[in-house]
């Protein structure tokens, strides 16, 4: 982490002041290790945009990434170096896309909890598959429900998930009140357990019902599951891919929506949030070019400071976890989106 993003954010310097020694050490070791992997990321700049006066945007304490934007780290070095430079880089919080990723090694559900620990990370949520049926053995939540939940209990789990779409039966109203149906099931068994099951969306969830093209199939998820047992991770990025991609109708009638209004009025179902970035471009297919965080026009400084300011007890229930699902250079993208949320401040930037 930079002089300047630690002095721009007391808590953060805090932080890594309190991880010392161990964050040295450990920094030390990953680097000789992440070298060949990433050999500029320490010197990627930094972000100075939403630097300001007020407060900082992003809560203590709950800066995460998905561990997936890290995966040819992982898969080279194994857990220990990656998780080493996200406890130099501020972060707080880890989201799994599997448990081995590739890695190099072997390692148990204990050893990961405990290496996470170790550098300061709590792993806070995990992505899993929602089915598989033409597999019985499969690790999801249709095939393997209580394996699924298993390891998310040794791994102390509070979030498990899936980011499969609910298109199990296909893209109709009833198909989705299907989808739904299972979603409760694995939601209700998730609570017995003290945990929260949750679905990440992509753009398609906000496509229209095939059978009935003015229903939003989102809106179907949202009304058919129970709020007690179905929890929801949004992808903002996908969110405001799908504002620009599902804006219209089929019919091409105007259907606008604003991907803040669904977490303003239901800010409880949504304990946790993938923060990715793009650059607006109307000739591209999801009319964003997938960028760090920081370096695209997506306004973060906006949509956490709603979310933190306008919701019951935002600032201790959201979890925000940065994602780039191909970075240039996975650990300049972790660095600076770090880097990006930390120096947000409440006001106009430069105030």
């Amino acid at each position: 982490m930079s002089h300047q993003a630690s002095a721009t954010d007391p808590e953060l310097a805090r932080r890594l002041s309190r991880r010392g020694m161990l964050g040295v050490a450990a920094g030390a070791t990953a680097a000789a290790l992440v070298g060949a992997v990433a050999p500029t990321a320490a010197a990627a700049p930094a972000t100075g945009r939403g630097h300001g006066k007020g407060h900082p945007v992003l809560p203590p304490g709950r800066l995460g990434i998905q561990l997936y934007s890290l995966r040819d780290g992982i898969s080279t070095v194994g857990f220990a170096p990656v998780f080493a430079e996200l406890e130099k880089y501020g972060y707080d919080e880890v989201e799994f896309a599997g448990y081995t990723q590739g890695s190099a090694g072997a390692i148990t559900l204990a050893q990961l909890k405990a290496l996470a620990r170790d550098h300061g990370l709590h792993p806070i949520g995990s992505h899993v598959g929602y089915y598989d049926d033409n597999n019985p053995n499969a690790y999801t939540f249709a095939q393997n429900l209580t394996k699924v939940l298993d390891d998310a209990e040794a791994l102390g789990l509070k979030h498990i998930g899936t980011a499969s779409g609910p298109f199990r039966y296909g893209a109709t109203v009833d198909a989705w009140k299907r989808a739904a149906e299972d979603f409760n099931t694995y939601g209700e068994a998730a609570r017995k357990r003290g945990m929260k099951f949750y679905q990440h969306n992509h753009a398609e969830e906000f496509s229209f019902a095939t059978d009935k093209p003015e229903v939003r199939l989102y809106d179907v998820l949202l009304a058919e599951t129970d709020p007690d047992f179905v929890y929801l991770e949004m992808d903002i990025y996908w969110a405001f891919s799908a504002q620009f991609r599902f804006g219209k109708r089929p019919d091409g009638t105007p259907a606008p929506f604003e991907p803040l209004d669904y977490v303003l009025k239901q800010p409880n179902r949504y304990p946790l949030f993938h923060v990715k970035d793009g650059i607006r471009d109307e000739n591209a297919h999801d009319g964003y070019r997938m960028t760090d965080v920081g370096d695209g026009d997506i306004d973060y400084k906006k949509f956490l400071s709603k979310v933190t300011s306008r919701t019951h007890h935002g600032r201790r229930y959201h979890h925000w976890q940065t994602e780039h699902d191909n970075p240039a250079e996975s650990y300049a993208f972790a660095r600076k989106s770090s880097e990006h949320l930390h120096s947000l401040r409440s006001g106009r930037c430069g105030d």
